[in-house]
């Protein structure tokens, strides 16, 4: 291949001017041999330009991702899909790592994603030379080596990391080999406050941070490695960051080397106490690693973590990332009695002097406040924004601690009283009492001293901030209300003033951020409380606009879930105002998906699909009101068709959606425009959306049973859905959507009884046979493939048996209908839930009458029975199960005390709640002997899913419905016909009845009569 055609196509690539030309003759040479490697040695090659590298770099990773596994033809296809020849994978294998060693970094990366996917494929099986190359590098005397060997084995690392302990065998083979080396390695250099020096050291932490994220390997990583590891994290942690790095800018000093072995250091000292080190919180294998772990290292790593947090105390830099992880270790920390103690004496001081200025509302905040009020809303509400973590770990170790240690609410609560009644405190520290008192809200509400004195906190301090000149203590005031929302207010007048209050931020503020805070409270104050959902009401077309206008200006998610919970709660008031909001919220959709930034932002997706989902709410309330629906299913309809007619990688993320959308609008009747959607769904199921498919479930239920007449009407309609179900059972679309198709065509059949689809049954009927004869292994699919022929039995016997009678398998001239017959009896007792074991039985029965009998039938005679008895069983304890009520399990846990304290004393630790709620679980069933010994095994045998009904139940057929056929009625009719016609078939049927099986029958049949003199189902 030659290197020089390839660079001059690559050089035309980024020339827009002759772009088109060069991607074709790439196009045209890649599947040629040699191509590949020929890429490698011009991104190594030094003599090339650097953007001929960096484009041959990005045309090999796209590549590599595309072709470097192996394919088959798929169904139906003949020729092979192009794979990189097995020659340039060798020689790509045989060169990548030195490639990662010899790059600049932008084109590094691109090759470190190359060789994550080859390890992907490759290793172990055709690729266990990568160890031995990775590890001759990193045992090289020349240092400059090591950085590139160590990314390499980092990619290595990654593909483990989340696989289950058994999977990693590979990996931790591998590890023996290189752990002991990367941990000398990072040993000799910890000295060493170089650039290069530290670069590596992060590799390292990052390499043992993957090892040890998911799953932490004991036998690898023994007490005296682990040591030697602990000592080498604590000394990252008490080094001094180099004095010059604090000439660099602010913002851009998390990013230095220095401050990011700090951050990986952290990350797996956080990581090992949480997940394996903490006594009583642990699972059974890291119970011996914890108590070592919390005895030997949380003490002496936490002492240097109090020094971090110290040094952000005395002013010293510290990023964000690295005081939010000490901060998190510290949270772990209040839990054991023997860290505990350490961090006792500095407690009240990290509280005032830490936790307290982060709750604060500070100068960043300000100045982003007043130059983009939006983005500071967005970063608000965005919990991993980095500026927001410290704030946001601070206040979970204050909860954890007030909630935990005793000592630390009553001495928080008296700082932050007196910084409100403080009358020349910074407003900023008013900001952030309340802030801290907002926070511990939940844990206030559950102690009297403190709940007693709230309503009068709430007037005294809240309320006037309400109206403050300060747009941040508006909005504080607003979230503290909104903390406090499920406070039991004595004072009527207070709670009405608190609603009024919020409601005229929300109307009257002109600051984005303060109506934002308000919309919110306002909707907690509602739900909470009765009495404030009727002060709002005459005012509730004002307060939904307004929750409009700002929805429209933020795009803020949280609040569609506050206009979703406000329709809610006023349904009835709904309906003057259901069509103008709807609309609204579609020109809001139509904004977000046309804005020029959506395919970047990710929060746009989320704000769309909250708008949709508020549109559903609106359909849902008003699904009573059928003008207005009408009404409705128009806007409706301009959303669906503008998701459906954009691409559809784009748009997928909202099928669910926009087809609950659908669904909503067909579930009383069906319009002329909603059956044209059918067509257009179909277009959009062909484009390989049948991943969908369980998604459109809903509605294609509703084209079936809603208006069958119209189904009926356009033979186009009936052969679509059949489409559909057909092509998810050939394609193997997986055992979820392949029963929903299946249970669709049972549907189709059971909905169009005696309605002339003779022609469809035996269409039907074959497309769950060829499905069952490529093997299913789950018996859900198997029994739902199975219920479709049984519903064709039930539709028209002889019309099913003569289907059957012409259905082969490939390596068989015999028919396939006594194979079908003998899987129906050996699955009976997969027929789960109400509706498949009546239509198990009601089949069973129609099998047993069938004027000409298969000789099959005939072999299995003396099964029949006793599998409709089995069914039967289920049905009683599945009946029985739905008249008891369940037994309130509040009940049995005892009134709860007044206050309810999770406090530990000092010298004890905390244990996970998991495993105390085991351990009263196995004392109380030690308690509960049962009496009758007879009655334990058989609800040992009748698990909890068989009283409960299938997911595919809530679909719903003729079957289903009140005056439905009876099973109980239908079955013993048929005995009695076949006993009176056919004695001799009657006696091949129950000759095999045990004593117990005929008192079962006798049972049967009283069941039966009591039921029709009654006309009642389900009742005993």
């Amino acid at each position: 291949m030659d290197p020089n055609r390839i660079i001059q196509a690559l050089k035309g690539t980024i020339d827009p001017n002759l772009r088109i030309a060069a991607e074709n003759e790439l196009n045209q040479s890649y599947k040629i041999i040699n191509f590949a490697p020929t890429l490698l040695q011009i991104i190594v090659s030094e003599q090339v330009e650097f953007p001929v590298r960096q484009a041959a770099a990005i045309y090999l990773k796209n590549m590599v991702s595309q072709y470097w596994q192996d394919r088959e033809p798929s169904a139906g296809e003949v020729v092979f899909p192009f794979n990189i020849h097995e020659n340039d994978r060798q020689q790509i294998r045989d060169h990548i790592v030195e490639g990662i060693i010899r790059c600049p970094e932008s084109i590094r990366a691109q090759l470190t994603m190359c060789l994550r996917a080859i390890i992907k494929h490759d290793f172990p099986g055709r690729w266990t030379a990568i160890v031995d190359k990775i590890s001759m590098y990193l045992q090289s005397q020349n240092s400059g080596s090591w950085y590139g060997s160590l990314l390499s084995l980092y990619q290595l690392v990654k593909t483990y990391e989340y696989r289950k302990v058994d999977e990693r065998e590979p990996l931790l083979a591998a590890m023996q080999i290189f752990l002991p080396r990367i941990q000398q390695l990072i040993s000799q250099l910890l000295g060493d406050a170089t650039i290069f020096s530290v670069l590596i050291q992060k590799q390292v932490l990052k390499i043992f941070h993957a090892l040890v994220q998911y799953s932490l390997p004991l036998r690898l990583i023994n007490n005296e490695a682990m040591t030697q590891w602990m000592e080498i994290l604590r000394a990252i942690m008490d080094r001094d960051v180099p004095a010059e790095t604090l000439e660099v800018d602010e913002d851009d000093r998390p990013e230095l080397a220095w401050w990011k072995c700090k951050k990986w250091a952290l990350r797996i000292i956080t990581r090992l106490f949480e997940r394996y080190g903490s006594p009583g919180n642990v699972t059974k294998e890291y119970q011996e690693f914890a108590d070592f772990f919390l005895k030997t290292y949380a003490v002496g790593i936490q002492q240097v973590l109090l020094k971090v947090v110290d040094q952000h105390r005395r002013g010293q830099y510290v990023t964000p990332r690295v005081l939010q992880q000490c901060l998190n270790y510290l949270n772990q920390s209040l839990l054991h009695s023997l860290t505990w103690k350490q961090m006792k004496p500095h407690m009240q001081t990290i509280c005032r002097e830490v936790i307290f200025p982060l709750m604060c509302y500070r100068d960043e905040d300000e100045r982003l406040w007043q130059e983009d009020p939006y983005e500071y809303i967005r970063m608000k509400f965005n919990l991993y924004d980095d500026h927001s973590l410290p704030a946001a770990a601070a206040q979970s170790l204050l909860c954890k601690a007030a909630c935990k240690r005793k000592e630390v609410l009553p001495q928080m609560m008296e700082f932050c009283h007196k910084s409100l009644v403080d009358p020349s405190a910074d407003p900023c520290s008013k900001d952030g009492a309340l802030h801290c008192i907002g926070a511990l809200a939940e844990l206030l509400l559950k102690k009297r001293i403190y709940r007693e004195q709230m309503e009068l906190m709430l007037q005294n301090y809240v309320f006037p901030l309400l109206n403050s000149p300060m747009g941040y203590l508006r909005a504080r005031s607003c979230w503290v209300l909104h903390c406090f929302s499920p406070l039991r207010f004595h004072d009527e007048l207070v709670l009405r003033n608190a609603v009024e209050l919020v409601r005229q931020d929300l109307i009257d503020d002109k600051e984005m951020p303060v109506k934002v805070e308000a919309a919110i409270a306002l909707q907690a104050l509602v739900s909470n409380q009765e009495q404030a959902k009727l002060y709002i009401r005459p005012y509730i077309r004002q307060v939904m606009q307004e929750l409009l206008h700002v929805v429209r200006e933020t795009e803020n998610d949280d609040l569609t879930n506050v206009i979703q919970k406000m329709i809610c709660e006023y349904n009835q008031e709904m309906a003057a105002i259901a069509v103008d909001m709807t609309q609204n919220l579609a020109e809001i959709f139509t904004r977000v998906l046309q804005s020029e930034e959506y395919e970047e932002n990710e929060d746009k997706t989320v704000m769309a699909l909250g708008i949709l989902s508020t549109i559903d709410t609106i359909l849902t309330v008003m699904e009573d009101h059928k003008e207005i629906t009408q009404q409705l299913e128009g806007i409706c309809l301009q959303v669906i068709g503008l998701v459906l007619q954009k691409p559809i990688i784009g748009m997928a993320e909202f099928y669910e959606e926009i087809l609950s959308l659908a669904f909503g609008l067909t579930c009383q009747t069906i319009s002329p425009q909603m059956w044209q959607l059918l067509g257009v769904l179909y277009e959009v199921f062909q484009h390989d959306c049948f991943d969908y498919f369980t998604d459109m479930m809903p509605l294609l239920h509703n084209y079936v049973t809603v208006d069958t007449d119209m189904l009926l009407s356009n033979p186009k309609h009936l052969e679509v859905i059949y489409s559909m179900c057909k092509k998810v059972l050939t394609v193997d679309a997986g055992d979820d959507a392949e029963c929903h198709a299946a249970k669709l065509l049972e549907v189709i059949i059971l909905q169009c009884r005696g309605r002339g689809i003779e022609q469809c049954i035996p269409l039907f009927v074959e497309a769950v046979l060829e499905r069952l004869m490529r093997g299913v292994k789950s018996s859900e699919l198997r029994t739902m493939c199975l219920q479709v022929v049984i519903a064709a039995l039930y539709y028209n016997p002889a019309l099913l048996i003569q289907t059957l009678d012409n259905m082969h398998f490939a390596h068989s001239p015999q028919p396939i209908t006594a194979h079908f017959i003998n899987q129906w009896i050996n699955d009976t007792e997969f027929f789960l839930g109400l509706h498949d074991r009546k239509m198990c039985i009601i089949g069973l029965s129609v099998l047993m009458e069938l004027p000409s009998r298969p000789a099959a039938l005939e072999r299995v005679a003396g099964q029949i029975i006793p599998s409709i008895l089995l069914l039967f069983l289920g049905l009683k304890h599945l009946y029985a199960s739905r008249l008891v009520n369940k037994p309130d399990l509040l009940a049995r846990a005892g009134v709860q005390d007044e206050d309810q304290n999770e406090e530990i004393p000092s010298d004890e630790d905390d244990v996970s709640e998991s495993q105390n709620a085991t351990h009263q679980q196995s004392s109380l069933t030690a308690g509960q002997g049962g009496d009758d010994d007879d009655d334990d095994d058989e609800d040992d045998y009748w698990d909890e899913d068989a009283f409960e009904g299938t997911a595919l139940e809530e679909y719903s057929t003729p079957l289903d419905y009140d005056n439905g056929e009876d099973e109980y009625q239908f079955f013993t009719s048929t005995l009695l016909r076949i006993q009176n016609s056919n004695t001799a078939w009657y006696q091949c049927l129950t000759a095999p009845l045990s004593d117990d099986q005929k008192k079962q029958l006798q049972d049967i049949y009283s069941i039966s009569q009591q039921r029709r003199s009654t006309g009642a189902k389900g009742h005993w």
